[in-house]
């Protein structure tokens, strides 16, 4: 029966290859749209959860802010400062804490190599602050360890824009710069990243060192912020509301005051972030799917004309004996076998746009956003299925038709 019925789309094929490539180049340009739309929906999504976590993976920026509530008799105004010895604090009675850092920080501070000087923002941190803020160092270097910060080394990790624009294309690990006149050895340069959230700056314009250098030579006692990284997600808002709890015990603050403390909630704009992502790209599905759809409404119209061709033809099977399964399963076959052929050929032109354009660099961050597409299985299965469904649709109201024809009346017509 698969013999003869490839037999019957192949002569129809050969008989009618203006409307029959015509058809299939609709299904082809409907499914490019799914495609493509769907793949630089994803490559946006993913790029805008990258952007954001780049900037801050799974993390509290915990600042001290100003009390709008009175508390225990104290007034509402109160600055609360926050210091080290806070964050020991959490550390020791929020058990669901698992990595903190202190940032000192300070704009303007000058770096010099040579004849090479410049400013920026310099920061000072414990080790962790490495993996939170994903600030990895390229190979042959390191970040800040435990020994810089329990001996207070004049060491000194650099963002990768900010290392090129001193050094040059000379290798900055191990080489000795001044920073404020005081000589620094540069232990590691960071990986160059992607990312569209900040504070102070980006990540690659910045200098870090040990917070206990920092505050050796500067003499500060309260930190810019804290950073601190939660075990679970699931548990992120008890363990905020922890934190609230224990330093409004030290500092004598209303824990329900959330301007007490100011937070950035990382964890929260990457769940908001998500589901932007996800907006979008059903938003850009939809687009594709109801071009598309246009194009399955097409091939059914050319079923219907081809139902109508060949009228006699279905009475002549009808009056010899076949049922009505073998026409409708003649009919359904060619719309299926237009839909997966230009389906497939969509499919291929598409996959091959995508990876050319991800293949191109990238010319500036905001290219970031659009030449950026990605496949995955889902959106591979989801048009696969779109497809199958789509050509089942567009061919079975037109086998119907030819399956509940009278013989009689068929071998009549003209």
């Amino acid at each position: 029966m698969w013999r003869i019925l490839l037999s019957e789309f192949l002569g129809d094929l050969k008989a009618h290859k203006t409307r029959a490539l015509l058809t299939m180049f609709a299904i082809t340009w409907g499914t490019i749209a799914v495609v493509l739309l769907l793949a630089f929906g994803e490559g946006l999504r993913r790029t805008i959860n990258r952007g954001l976590l780049n900037a801050g993976e799974r993390i509290f920026m915990v600042w001290g802010g100003q009390t709008s509530r009175d508390f225990e008799g104290l007034p509402r105004g109160r600055r609360i400062p926050l210091t080290e010895d806070d964050m020991q604090l959490v550390l020791r009675f929020v058990n669901q804490i698992e990595a903190a850092s202190p940032s000192y920080g300070r704009w303007g501070v000058t770096l010099s190599y040579g004849d090479v000087k410049t400013t920026t923002y310099m920061e000072g941190v414990h080790p962790p602050f490495s993996e939170m803020r994903r600030m990895f160092p390229k190979a042959g270097g390191r970040f800040i360890n435990q020994a810089d910060v329990d001996e207070r080394r004049r060491v000194l990790f650099l963002g990768d824009t900010i290392a090129y624009r001193i050094f040059g294309t000379e290798d900055p690990v191990g080489k000795e710069l001044e920073l404020e006149g005081v000589p620094f050895t540069v232990v590691g340069v960071m990986q160059a990243k992607f990312q569209d959230s900040n504070n102070n700056g980006p990540d690659e314009n910045r200098a870090i060192i040990p917070a206990s250098t920092y505050r050796a030579m500067y003499g500060d006692r309260y930190v810019n912020h804290l950073l601190f990284k939660p075990k679970s997600v699931e548990r992120a808002e008890l363990t905020k509301q922890e934190i609230y709890e224990v330093l409004g015990a030290r500092h004598r603050f209303d824990p329900e005051d959330e301007r007490a403390l100011g937070i950035w909630d990382f964890i929260e704009d990457a769940e908001q972030t998500q589901a932007i992502g996800m907006g979008i790209q059903v938003f850009l599905g939809l687009v594709g799917l109801f071009t598309l759809i246009v194009a399955g409404v097409g091939v059914a119209n050319i079923m219907y004309v081809v139902v109508k061709e060949r009228t006699r033809e279905i009475g002549v099977k009808l009056a010899v004996g076949a049922r009505k399964s073998h026409i409708m399963a003649q009919f359904m076959f060619e719309a299926l076998a237009i839909s997966v052929i230009g389906g497939t050929a969509g499919m291929l032109f598409s996959v091959g746009a995508v990876l050319l354009v991800d293949a191109i660099p990238a010319s500036n961050p905001a290219m970031n956003y659009i030449a950026n597409p990605k496949l995955s299985w889902t959106i591979t299965l989801a048009c696969g299925s779109i497809l199958m469904l789509i050509g089942l649709l567009s061919g079975f109201l037109p086998a119907r038709k030819a399956a509940r024809m009278d013989p009689v009346e068929s071998l009549r017509y003209e």
